[in-house]
């Protein structure tokens, strides 16, 4: 079955007849969502197109922002140019993390794409992959090089693989330095630990980081192994990716294959296992319900936990 309980909780998070609905199709690489509660419409990113796409129930999905994340004339390079992790500010502006361009922008109210960073350290960023907001107003995004043309053989690519904060002022700060493939990143629901996900075939785990009260992080450790969803024979990154927190602490990750439910105590609870990459989650609608992307396509699960937040 694609619903998999491992422990008692997960019956209470997820039920056994939860509907896995494809709500979207035809897509390359989907990513990034984030529900627009003002608008109820679910925004993510196509990265091979270089599009954002607008989902709303009943309507269907069209193009909401071309150029989502390579704005240049010259036909781009790799394979990935458009935009990744995709967020809200607190006035309703959206933040992009752009691979193209490398770089945090933000849409403006009359269309414009600002720039808030592009580096750090005399260094290029190498291509934002995902991003969180502090309930300070406080960005942090990690920094991995998987939207560079080669990757981690990339000519341009910055000496680290970081995980940055951005402030409301525009000073950017190193946080995490020692990453090899930061990926997924959010908060716990008080917004005491921080939360990573990294791809290292060597390491590929959820890691956690205590937030000091200076906005930096220290013991920074792995809060589940996430190895056993490695791909046979491994052939590239593949573990955890984009993940999301419901109000209770409780991480909905998705990895190769699926997504996990892990408790604040680091316990496996249990799994949906779509057979197929998953990329990102977001919560919406009422936010009992959990949108995931990945491959060509985006699916919506309602289920019974609630995210953090709502």
């Amino acid at each position: 079955m694609p619903i998999r309980a491992l422990d008692p909780r997960f019956d209470r998070l997820v039920p056994h007849d939860t509907l896995i609905e494809q709500i979207a199709d035809g897509f390359t690489w989907t990513e990034g969502p984030v529900w627009d509660r003002r608008t109820g419409v679910l925004l993510f990113s196509d990265i091979p197109s270089n599009t954002v796409y607008a989902w709303k129930d009943g309507r269907g999905t069209r193009p909401f922002l071309k150029r989502s994340g390579y704005s240049g004339a010259a036909p781009f390079r790799g394979k990935e140019p458009g935009s990744n992790g995709l967020a809200f500010d607190t006035k309703g502006r959206l933040v992009l993390c752009r691979h193209g361009d490398r770089e945090i922008g933000r849409l403006e109210q009359d269309g414009r794409m600002s720039t808030l960073a592009s580096g750090h350290g005399g260094y290029r960023f190498n291509s934002p992959n995902d991003l969180v907001f502090r309930s300070n107003g406080d960005l942090y995004f990690t920094d991995p090089p998987f939207g560079l043309p080669e990757t981690f053989h990339d000519p341009d690519k910055a000496p680290i693989q970081g995980v940055y904060r951005l402030t409301p002022e525009g000073a950017v700060t190193l946080i995490v330095h020692d990453i090899f493939a930061p990926n997924g990143i959010a908060f716990s629901p008080d917004e005491n630990i921080l939360y990573i996900s990294d791809v290292d075939p060597n390491r590929s785990a959820w890691l956690a980081y205590d937030l000091k009260a200076d906005g930096t992080v220290s013991n920074g450790r792995v809060f589940f192994d996430a190895a056993r969803w490695h791909k046979q024979p491994f052939s590239g990154p593949d573990g955890p990716d984009g993940f999301k927190l419901d109000r209770d602490g409780n991480i909905f990750g998705s990895r190769y294959g699926g997504l996990s439910v892990i408790a604040p105590d680091g316990t496996l609870l249990g799994t949906v296992e779509t057979g197929m990459p998953s990329s990102n989650v977001a919560w919406g609608e009422d936010g009992r319900t959990l949108f995931m992307t990945g491959g060509s396509s985006v699916y919506r699960l309602r289920i019974i936990a609630r995210g953090a937040g709502w």
